[in-house]
């Protein structure tokens, strides 16, 4: 199985603001998204990335954009890579849900939470570790993939290869624009780097040590 980099989209108007876009459709890229997109496409233009995943949302696939630019790759939708449904939460503050009671169980206790007319975190965690699961088993252990998606998501799927219990994934960092480096393989899991933003000078040296 490959080796997997899970890239975090960058930054949009609803990250600037601290809000949830969930399945919001049409948020786009701010300027600084923009920026980050295209330092990611520069910072990974030597890397063999041998395919390249994306999210359905605008937000996902305007960063995989300069990504496939770069190293001339057709970017695939994954359906299952997409952002957690929030339900009724979508487009609402931090600033206002820190006011309500099922915040805390959120932050605190996300095993046992789900959105209001949205998905738990259990069912996210699932959905989107059979999505990697489905990627991976196409591809050979030299092999580099590259999936953009989301904040959650990811925290979620590293969790899960890591044998984290799902209480403990919102303790994992994942900033906008950022890549964190997963080796998926059939006896484990190892995270090579967590959180990474370009200059990524980590991916030539992995290149060279195979």
């Amino acid at each position: 199985m490959p080796l997997l980099l899970l890239i975090r989209h960058g930054e949009n108007d609803f990250t600037k603001k601290s809000k949830l876009a969930g399945h919001t459709p049409s948020v786009h890229l701010n300027e600084k998204g923009q920026q980050q997109a295209q330092a990611l496409g520069q910072a990974l233009k030597d890397v063999p990335i041998l395919a390249l995943y994306s999210s359905p949302l605008e937000r996902a696939m305007e960063t995989a954009a300069p990504i496939a630019r770069a190293r001339g790759l057709e970017i695939q939708v994954e359906a299952g890579l997409i952002e957690t449904d929030i339900g009724k939460w979508q487009g609402r503050s931090l600033r206002s849900l820190q006011l309500v009671k099922h915040w805390k169980v959120v932050q605190h206790a996300p095993s046992r939470a789900q959105f209001p007319e949205g998905e738990t975190f259990y069912g996210c965690q699932a959905r989107i570790v059979a999505a990697l699961d489905a990627i991976s088993r196409k591809y050979k252990p030299q092999d580099i993939v590259a999936c953009v998606f989301h904040a959650d998501p990811i925290k979620l799927a590293v969790a899960h290869y890591l044998g984290l219990p799902l209480d403990h994934f919102q303790r994992l960092g994942c900033d906008t624009g950022s890549v964190s480096l997963l080796h998926v393989g059939e006896m484990g899991a190892m995270l090579l780097k967590l959180n990474q933003r370009p200059p990524l000078d980590f991916l030539p040296k992995q290149e060279k040590m195979r």
